[in-house]
């Protein structure tokens, strides 16, 4: 599989973000291939959005969303628990799409529906923290193999309710009819069928 290429992830959030579903992730390991497709995403801004964690300015944590786009920021959060954004926009805009929920395909025998859970069935960790998803030689990238899904649904992101009027904005798009995508799943919007969602590319 090819990763792809950068120029995709150079796009505001909120346009990568549906264009993410159906999207394989891909992991390379010493104990073989692990392979999920992408059912659950979250939008974050940048620096105007005050759920982003680029809302605070660059710090030693988020100095990776104000770069390249097409690397990953991974962050550990209730001390246990990793959790996996791709870079997206031009440098310095802080924006990035949280990977929430995956369909297994290959070596992924853990649970991974959730943020935390399909890290840890991916195996990634604060090793990958501005891993290079587009690099020649990653181990770690995402691919289109020509899946599309159904539809592409909308809600408020999960777990956000700190961010004012920003916790009520429709940046959560998961996939129609899965049924690996986490949390709840209200439905606020309809971006209509991935075949067009995707071709904004």
């Amino acid at each position: 599989m090819i990763a792809l290429p950068r120029g995709f992830y150079q796009r505001p959030a909120t346009e990568v973000a549906p264009a993410l579903l159906g999207k394989l992730i891909v992991h390379e390991t010493e104990l073989g291939l692990r392979i999920g497709r992408i059912v659950e995403v979250e939008a974050y801004l940048g620096r105007h959005d005050l759920a982003a964690h680029s809302s605070k300015g660059v710090t030693p944590r988020t100095r990776v969303m104000f770069g390249e786009a097409g690397h990953a920021y991974v962050y550990l959060i209730y001390g246990m628990h990793h959790c996996m954004n791709v870079v997206t926009g031009p440098p310095d805009s802080g924006s990035a799409v949280l990977l929430r929920a995956l369909e297994p395909v290959q070596g992924l025998s853990l649970n991974t529906s959730g943020p935390g859970r399909l890290t840890k069935a991916l195996d990634i960790d604060k090793r990958h923290y501005g891993a290079d998803l587009c690099g020649p030689d990653s181990s770690l990238y995402l691919a289109d193999d020509g899946h599309e899904p159904i539809a592409v649904l909308t809600s408020p992101r999960i777990g956000v309710h700190y961010a004012g009027a920003w916790a009520d904005k429709p940046l959560r798009y998961y996939m129609g009819g899965s049924d690996w995508v986490s949390g709840k799943r209200g439905t606020v919007g309809k971006t209509g069928p991935a075949a067009d969602t995707t071709k904004t590319m």
